[in-house]
């Protein structure tokens, strides 16, 4: 529904949205997802109360690379702290999983969405993965050393995408190729499109834009 750049600004915006689902009586999840920098942000835990506090249907999903920006856990967080575990402390159900196992990472989601539609109130998922590039950017940045080549290699072996093609193929590789095939020619058309397609009017660009106007 929203998004910006300041770290964990988007949360509060889905406890919001979650508020409204439950009071429009709809039967929609919110979710959001953040790293684990954004767990540190004092709006945080104040989004977390209010969502279990009022039971609303919000899934809070935490994609814990271990750095934010170039500063990893071990100076951010105290030894052998588990996020999950110190969420769970605020009365909100929460689980952990592998989020570089995509099987893995649907079921758990599909099970916490479960769970708030039946009333069991807001959930968190922690997910631990890894960040291949720079904070921002497309670069690789493991020269600048705040990580290792050893560490970087050892999360590389454990590419989500490339272990779902290995089963895939397992299963038959004509399927997969054909899948590609479909997913490139898609990619091909949204292209195509883009490129033969007018620019907008310049008018568009003050459209759905809202401001607030203080007066002293």
């Amino acid at each position: 529904m929203g998004s910006t750049a300041i770290v964990g600004n988007t949360i509060p915006i889905a406890v919001g949205l979650g508020l409204s689902i439950q009071l429009q009586k709809t039967n929609n999840v919110s979710c959001v997802f953040f790293g684990d920098g954004a767990i540190e942000e004092g709006v945080f835990y104040e989004s977390v109360n209010f969502a279990v506090v009022r039971n609303l249907p919000v899934l809070f999903i935490c994609e814990n690379n271990l750095y934010s920006v170039y500063s990893p856990l071990s100076v951010r967080q105290p030894k052998n702290r588990k996020i999950h575990e110190m969420v769970r402390a605020m009365g909100i159900q929460t689980t952990t999983g592998n989020g570089n196992d995509l099987a893995e990472v649907y079921e758990k989601t599909n099970s916490a969405v479960e769970k708030i539609k039946l009333g069991q109130g807001p959930q968190f998922i922690e997910f631990s993965t890894y960040r291949w590039l720079e904070h921002c950017g497309p670069n690789y940045d493991n020269t600048i050393g705040y990580r290792s080549e050893q560490e970087f290699l050892s999360w590389q072996s454990k590419d989500p995408l490339k272990h779902c093609e290995e089963k895939l193929l397992s299963l038959s590789a004509s399927n997969v190729e054909k899948y590609h095939k479909d997913v490139q020619h898609e990619v091909d058309q949204a292209f195509e499109f883009a490129i033969a397609s007018p620019f907008p009017d310049p008018g568009m660009a003050f459209t759905s834009l809202y401001a607030e106007k203080n007066t002293l």
